[in-house]
């Protein structure tokens, strides 16, 4: 018996049998992934779609919930107009009478909510008047500290006043007591250095310079006091209270020297302030003996 030579042999069909996956289970493989990925993909979006839609239909909700609202007002007032039209029309005397005395039950709610409204008005407007009232004496206090400040300082300005020098200079302002001295100050024209100085043998110094103080006289508000500066010892004799005490250091200009003011005049002691130029400064004073000898002015 012959074979045909079309059709293959058990030993060249088997291999073919026995081979790797078919590709069309592949492709179908393929295939439904990528059907999953379009499902997925429409599941999604739909529900994206879907609460989109339920968002706008709560939106609209609302919507209809307030024209639901205008419209139960609309037909309570339409049934009270019914109302008042139906008793127009003949309805009985005791229905009336009950319709007339809901009227003046609304009536006097009227009233009464009237009358809470313009109390409230009324102590609101209290109220903003006790503040306004209350701003304007904080004001006018103000006004007045103000104005007492300024008159303050046109009386210190007053007192405060120029002199001529025992060396011949024409002094700054000058202070009499404490009080004008930080008013001084506050002016920042020159340097200020308050002291009290008491007797004795040895300097005291005061700012840049030193002093002793040697003789009192407090009932003619005399004092006679050494000046240390530069190396110098300069005497001030007899000099008064309030007088402009002048002396000159090293690079002091000769129309700014150093100056020194005294207050008062006690028994052993003597208060006051020295000022110097601001754009001077003196090199440090050296202790000299009480019995230097003197420089008279």
């Amino acid at each position: 018996m012959s074979i045909s030579p079309n059709v293959p042999s058990p030993q060249e069909s088997l291999p073919y049998e026995s081979g790797g996956t078919p590709r069309w289970i592949a492709v179908l493989f393929g295939v439904l992934v990528a059907v999953l990925a379009v499902g997925g993909y429409l599941v999604f979006s739909a529900q994206s779609r879907l609460e989109q839609g339920l968002s706008k239909s709560l939106e609209q909700n609302k919507i209809l919930t307030a024209q639901l609202d205008q419209a139960n007002t609309r037909l309570a007032e339409l049934k009270g107009q019914m109302d008042v039209t139906s008793q127009k029309i003949g309805l009985t005397r005791t229905e009336l009478a009950d319709a007339r005395s809901r009227a003046e039950g609304i009536r006097k709610l009227q009233v009464a909510s009237d009358q809470k409204l313009t109390q409230q008005i009324t102590t609101a407007q209290k109220e903003s008047e006790e503040k306004i009232g209350a701003v304007a004496s904080e004001v006018g206090g103000a006004k007045k500290d103000i104005e007492s400040t300024r008159t303050d300082l046109e009386a210190t300005k007053s007192r405060l006043d120029r002199a001529s020098g025992d060396m011949g200079v024409m002094s700054g302002l000058i202070a009499r007591n404490h009080d004008d001295l930080e008013e001084l100050k506050r002016r920042g024209d020159r340097n200020y250095y308050e002291f009290t100085l008491q007797k004795a043998k040895t300097p005291q110094r005061v700012g840049p310079v030193q002093m002793t103080l040697n003789r009192t006289d407090p009932k003619k508000s005399k004092y006679t006091m050494l000046v240390v500066a530069d190396d110098k010892t300069i005497e001030k004799r007899d000099k008064t209270a309030g007088e402009p005490v002048q002396f000159y250091v090293k690079g002091s200009s000769r129309m700014a020297p150093y100056e020194i003011v005294v207050f008062e005049v006690g028994k052993s002691q003597i208060s006051g302030y020295l000022s110097t130029p601001k754009e001077q400064t003196a090199a440090p004073a050296a202790a000299a003996p009480a019995a230097a000898p003197a420089a008279k002015p």
